[in-house]
């Protein structure tokens, strides 16, 4: 045997025979409680001298004996019987969950047909049919096959659009925001949360706002909706969305007619006007977003937004809406999407690939009221609030110092922990800090918070308790990057990670 080997066979001859010795150890221990032998033989050894009181003893002791061989028995036929009835109940849970979704799948199909049924019936309630015994299914003589679309159309068809002027910065636009929300609507915000909330409109198309429930959530995103004098619309996301028809709708080849949703509706009318539009996703995660948003997720990624468009239908038809491009629509750059999350065990969680494409945002504590001035609502323009934006980004840009640590704390987080953010977040921080120094915060706390919710968050991926020793290290490294006391975000959520393991 090489040098190596014996050092490495004496090196943890210990350990092994340690361990060798605590099985042994607990096999001698139990067959010395049941050697039942040698119970007989000390009884053997000691009857001929045991009378009167001494018999009595011997008997107790038997019974003793017997009573704690029946109790040890009983507790592991308890412990095995326990471990079957969870198994059973566990696996009667896993059938029940099937079960509830075919359900819900079903419940779906159901409403999809009463749909279309109500579709085919007249103002009586009747189904007509043609004179060939056949549902009729046919438009009328200039009927659309996009109801909701073409009167979209023809509310704007000699309708001058209005022109919105603003003359606000980012950070007005913020008080004004929070003293609205707070003097018309008795909801009450903290300034940095109003800040990350605005900012985050410059880096991401979508905003999750993620947190415990009563914290204000989807107020936040009604509120933002009233404030800028066009309402927001509300999509109460269900546990059988599957797909993308839940937001875009789909086509009924019974009626040849489109079923269009709320959302599609506004998503088009965008395109009339110069306004902001918020649509909030509520309850996100109650189904998998990846099942019905991932057709917009793809399509807000690309770099071109003359190519931000999906297709409804494959073919033209007379009478359809004159903003469909050969059956596509265009997806509006001025419509930006909220959804709520709640993290419990009826949802799904949120995967790595929704949250580098989104900006989330934790809302955790609530306000205290304040007093705030009497703010009304307020129109404002895409362009402008597009180049306010663009005027932070020139204004406040990322320093290249700052850059550096960025791509320092990268290399460091792959060798510590096989993981790298790429390029896509270096992007949103390009984009969302300027615009957060613009709405009155700090770089620094902006960069902070970024880091925590874009980055350290890939953490809760991992096997947190291989990583368990090396976050006390990160937290070292990043206090000399940034400065001891400029990161508590970071520090905050890396101690909360520690506790957990």
């Amino acid at each position: 045997m090489s040098v190596y080997g014996e050092f490495f066979t004496k090196f943890m001859e210990p350990f092994f025979e340690g361990l060798l010795n605590i099985f042994k150890g607990i096999g001698q221990g139990i067959g010395q409680m049941f050697n039942v032998v040698n119970y007989v033989t000390v009884i053997s050894d000691y009857k001929s001298d045991l009378t009167g009181l001494g018999m009595v003893i011997m008997i107790l002791s038997i019974i003793l004996l017997l009573a704690l061989f029946f109790i040890i028995l009983f507790l592991i036929y308890r412990a095995i019987r326990t471990y079957i009835r969870y198994r059973r109940n566990v696996k009667k849970e896993d059938r029940l969950v099937e079960e509830i979704e075919v359900l819900n799948n079903e419940i779906l199909k159901l409403k999809r047909q009463n749909s279309k049924i109500a579709e085919l019936t007249n103002e009586n309630g009747e189904i007509e049919y043609d004179e060939n015994g056949n549902v009729k299914n046919e438009l009328k003589e200039g009927e659309s096959r996009f109801f909701k679309l073409s009167s979209v159309d023809a509310k704007f068809k000699d309708v001058t659009s209005e022109e919105i002027h603003n003359t606000f910065n980012l950070q007005e636009f913020c008080d004004m925001f929070r003293n609205y929300s707070a003097s018309r609507l008795k909801l009450y915000y903290e300034i940095d949360l109003i800040r990350l909330f605005i900012a985050s409109f410059a880096s991401n198309k979508l905003i999750i706002l993620e947190g415990i429930s009563g914290t204000g959530k989807t107020s936040l995103a009604y509120a933002f909706g009233s404030f800028l004098d066009n309402e927001t619309i509300v999509a109460s996301v269900q546990p059988s969305w599957r797909d993308s028809t839940e937001i875009f709708g789909y086509f009924n080849e019974f009626t040849k007619k489109f079923n269009e949703t709320e959302i599609l509706e506004k998503m088009y009318e965008a395109q009339y006007t110069d306004e902001i539009y918020i649509t909030l996703l509520d309850e996100m995660n109650i189904s998998r977003v990846e099942y019905y948003f991932a057709e917009m997720l793809s399509i807000l990624e690309l770099p071109n937004k003359k190519d931000w468009e999906v297709e409804l239908v494959p073919n033209v038809w007379p009478h359809d809406p004159v903003k469909l491009e050969e059956g596509k629509l265009k997806i509006p750059e001025n419509m930006w999407y909220v959804g709520t999350i709640n993290n419990d065990d009826s949802t799904f969680m949120i995967t790595d690939k929704v949250y580098d494409r989104a900006m989330p945002i934790a809302i955790d504590d609530k306000c205290e009221e304040f007093s705030a001035p009497d703010t009304e609502p307020l129109k404002v323009s895409y362009k402008y609030f597009q180049d306010l934006f663009d005027k932070a980004a020139a204004e406040h840009p990322v320093t290249d110092d700052t850059l550096e640590k960025v791509a320092q704390l990268d290399r460091y987080v792959i060798d510590h922990f096989r993981l790298a953010f790429g390029n896509r977040i270096v992007k949103q921080l390009k984009e969302f800090v300027p615009a957060f120094v613009a709405c009155g915060g700090d770089e620094v706390l902006a960069i902070d918070y970024l880091i925590a919710h874009k980055i350290l968050r890939k953490f809760e991926q991992l096997n947190l308790a291989y990583i368990k020793d090396e976050i006390d290290g990160l937290i070292n490294y990043l206090e000399k990057l940034f400065g001891k006391d400029n990161t508590p975000e970071c520090k905050a959520y890396l101690l909360r990670l520690k506790k957990t393991i």
